[in-house]
């Protein structure tokens, strides 16, 4: 059985009894997200999470780094370079939507179909008609 964390990084189990003592976890209200960063983001945000483990003598996490960049972020409302990244992700995705469609239909066009069966399988009206 694997064991669930929060997002303060304690057992799940463990979470419920310090609730139990009239404690409170870190976040109270939390979900869990799945999040798809390029390496090198990755590997900037890691870098970050040394030096602030040097400066502050005290662990620090990966995931407090990347809470931390994704609340200042927000902070930042309307702020340009941070309307310009969600830009060129938006772009990004496009380019690879479009050229997915292209390769997928280029590969479907070179399939052998045998005369008179549709694309959907299906038998065409001309031929049903004989």
């Amino acid at each position: 059985m694997s064991k669930t964390f929060d997002s303060a990084g304690m057992v799940a189990e463990e979470a419920l009894r310090a609730g139990r003592k009239g404690e409170m976890s870190m976040f109270e209200d939390m979900t869990n997200v799945l999040l798809v960063v390029p390496r090198e983001v990755l590997d900037r945000a890691r870098v970050f999470a040394g030096a602030a483990t040097t400066r502050f003598k005290r662990p620090v996490s990966l995931q407090m780094v990347l809470r931390a960049l994704i609340d200042e972020g927000l902070k930042r409302d309307g702020d340009r370079a941070v309307l310009a990244n969600v830009e060129d992700q938006v772009q990004a995705v496009l380019r690879i939507r479009r050229g997915v469609g292209r390769a997928g239909s280029a590969r479907r066009g070179d399939r052998i179909r045998p005369p008179g069966v549709s694309r959907r399988g299906g038998r065409t009206t001309q031929m049903r008609r004989s």
